[in-house]
């Protein structure tokens, strides 16, 4: 969706210059700090500083000047210090008041501030959605408008733009929701767009102890906090056709894991359910959420990035990221790398410091703290270098003061100069916004299969944008998050699994106003099937640290390609009841079933359905105990919603180590809604150097390329 700022002016219509001269309007203005006068000036304090240049420019308009018509009768306002983004302010100024700031000392520039629509995150240009076409053409978001997507997440915040409801039709009257009421929350706070919040505090109340309505919100209002079943529960009650749900309890047994309890009580409704795989990459097995009901989504980069490219004195160029813009440090400047290479608190001596662009490896500190306690010691500028445990993955984050965040490889360039050079210099150049990067690239931090819990199905699904994701903001909370942040806010840059569940709890929705008849399990075959395994540059999606590809495990199925999962020529289709035989194959007890199934079901006393028979639209196979010679086999069944007459040839891909049978190798249908079915025999030849090999399986018929991925491992 398109995000708006929206700006209010109150405007006075008159025909006299009087009027229109003492009419404020909001403007931006640049300054150069080191040009204001010195008793106008505080080194720490930059909303001091400016607030000391509108109070002189107000002693100067209550002064009545010769020739002066009329006397200011309202003050100039400062309304946003900025220091990271650019050097200056933002004030609602007079023409008058203008005209004197532009005389003061250290003025470079005044822009008026006007209604722009934003550009957002790219993620709808990177999925390749183009407003008024394919799923954003206007007849197909006209019924999307009657998609309910139910988001359990740590709270909103009403007032924020992005949930301004204008041109939203109304509200479905299928909805059985309420706008629940609560601290700082009314029935006021809905709309057409935020049609219901409710909040869950009792088990919260219960581990933790009674609520202080002084410093969290007994309400929807953004704190965190979950009570998560109960909100799952009444969610589909209410009517959502969709679950968007950014969160994980770590690997554990699905009938343990109350998430997994609750979402597929949610797909036996019909609600598509979209989670997050999680934050604890790169490492192998440590994704979560990896039930079968539910969609695992991974996060990768989109083509987007903001470079900052640091020149060091022996003309050396290093390129960083950041979220500055401007030119404050493109002069060369002093550097430091200090003997607490963490710049940790209290640490940092100013006679070293003072007037230096300070090196840091990142810690387990907050990067902002390091960045704050660079600036008390009177450094100008940081450049954060990774530990060897960050890798490369570069993400950005809020700073105090000009900042530029460098992978561990570029990092021992960085430090071995800093801290061998007689008299090391650095300038750095903030470059803003910049597309075109190397994309999708898997994040480091993205949480890898295969699934700890049951590695019988391949998790995660699939991958989505979810690096450097413009995100709206609650204005109380600073954008660093640390209690002394004081600045506000209305959109963040964020980065986390957290981010890419949503982009494909939104396309599901898309998928859904299209399809009303499409199950959960279909949507998300449609998301997985037509998914892509190349970058912008037609290579192999790789990791971040790395150009070498990676395969399943990091992506599933690969990243989604939303026009393309509208019209996906076949679907892997799945009831509810076959979940419930898969999860039989698990050995769980009936008492454990029977959090499933919250009513009577028996277990069959001789079944041959296993994890293999389960109808995903992935190959896991695992041969265990170094088998060789051995095989498995798998039987999968496609619904077609392609073309009523047609044929799809099969084409595989063969991981190494396994020859592949597929049987038969043409599927013909004749009609919409036509189900056939196919079998696969893997066969194990030799185990490869590594655990694990990839391939695929792919169903062809002219347009349509029904992709599934195979993932070999030996354990």
């Amino acid at each position: 969706m398109m995000f708006r700022k929206i700006l209010l002016f109150l405007v006075l219509v008159t025909t006299a210059s009087i009027g229109a001269a003492m009419a404020k309007n909001t403007y931006i203005i640049h300054m150069d700090k080191t040009k204001i006068a010195a008793k106008l000036f505080h080194e720490v304090d930059s909303m001091q500083t400016y607030q000391a240049v509108i109070d002189s420019i107000n002693e100067m308009s209550l002064q009545k000047v010769d020739g002066d018509q009329q006397q200011e009768t309202m003050p100039a306002e400062l309304l946003y210090a900025y220091e990271t983004a650019i050097s200056g302010f933002s004030a609602k100024l007079s023409t008058k008041q203008l005209q004197k700031l532009e005389k003061v000392d250290g003025f470079l520039s005044a822009t008026p501030d006007q209604m722009l629509q934003l550009h957002t995150t790219n993620s709808q240009q990177f999925l390749g959605l183009q407003n008024g076409k394919g799923l954003l053409s206007a007849s197909n978001l006209a019924s999307a408008s009657d998609v309910i997507i139910g988001i359990v997440d740590t709270g909103i915040w009403p007032e924020h733009a992005s949930f301004q409801d204008k041109g939203m039709p109304a509200v479905p009257s299928r909805w059985k929701g309420v706008c629940e009421e609560g601290t700082k929350f009314s029935k006021s706070n809905c709309n057409k767009k935020l049609i219901g919040a409710r909040y869950f505090f009792k088990g919260y109340e219960v581990e933790y102890g009674r609520i202080n309505e002084t410093k969290e919100f007994l309400s929807a209002r953004d704190q965190n906090g979950h009570d998560i079943l109960a909100g799952i529960d009444k969610a589909v009650q209410d009517g959502v056709d969709v679950l968007s749900m950014s969160l994980g309890l770590g690997p554990l047994p699905f009938h343990s894991d109350t998430l997994a309890i609750g979402s597929f009580g949610a797909i036996k409704s019909g609600v598509f359910v979209s989670t997050s795989a999680g934050n604890s990459g790169p490492f192998s097995s440590t994704l979560t959420n990896s039930a079968p009901w539910i969609m695992s989504v991974a996060a990768s980069y989109t083509d987007r990035t903001f470079p900052a490219v640091i020149k060091l004195g022996n003309g050396k160029i290093v390129e960083g990221i950041s979220l500055n813009s401007g030119n404050a440090l493109t002069k060369p400047v002093p550097v430091y790398y200090p003997l607490s290479r963490f710049c940790l608190d209290g640490s940092l001596n100013e006679t070293e410091i003072k007037g230096k662009i300070v090196v840091c490896r990142t810690s387990n500190v907050s990067a902002y703290i390091q960045s704050e306690n660079v600036k008390k010691a009177k450094g100008v500028g940081m450049i954060l270098v990774n530990f060897i445990s960050d890798g490369d993955e570069l993400y950005v984050q809020p700073h105090i003061l000009p900042t530029a965040r460098v992978g561990y490889t570029a990092g021992k360039y960085v430090t071995h100069y800093a801290s061998t050079a007689k008299k090391p210099t650095a300038s750095i150049i903030f470059k803003g916004t910049v597309y075109g990067r190397t994309a999708p690239v898997i994040a480091r931090f993205s949480s890898r299969g295969p699934s700890s819990i049951e590695p019988d199905v391949i998790k995660p699904d699939v991958t989505a944008p979810g690096v450097n994701i413009l995100a709206a903001w609650p204005p109380i909370v600073g954008p660093s998050e640390r209690q002394g942040d004081t600045r506000s806010v209305m959109f963040n840059i964020l980065s986390g699994t957290s981010m890419s569940c949503p982009h494909v709890s939104g396309l599901a929705a898309l998928l859904k106003s299209v399809h009303r008849d499409w199950s959960p399990a279909a949507i998300r075959s449609a998301l997985m099937t037509t998914a892509y395994t190349l970058n912008n540059k037609k290579s192999p999606i790789s990791d971040v640290d790395s150009s070498n590809s990676v395969g399943p495990f990091a992506y599933g199925s690969g990243h989604v390609d939303p026009e393309r999962a509208v019209d996906p020529g076949l679907i892997y289709d799945i009831a509810a009841e076959d979940y419930l035989k898969y999860l039989c194959n698990l050995n769980y007890t009936s008492a454990e079933i029977a959090l499933f199934t919250r009513g009577n079901f028996t277990c069959p006393k001789i079944t041959a359905f296993g994890a293999r028979d389960l109808n995903y639209p992935s190959f896991a196979v695992n041969f265990r105990g170094g088998v060789q010679n051995g095989s498995l086999e798998y039987k999968r069944t496609v619904t077609n919603v392609g073309i009523p007459t047609s044929s799809y040839a099969v084409q595989v891909e063969v991981p190494n180590g396994v020859s592949v049978i597929v049987k038969p190798k043409i599927l013909s249908f004749n009609k919409l809604g036509q189900k056939l079915s196919y079998k696969v025999t893997i066969v194990g030849k030799s185990k490869t150097s590594s655990h694990s090999s990839f391939g695929s399986l792919t169903w062809v018929s002219g347009k349509f390329r029904v992709r599934s991925p195979i993932a070999v491992t030996w354990q």
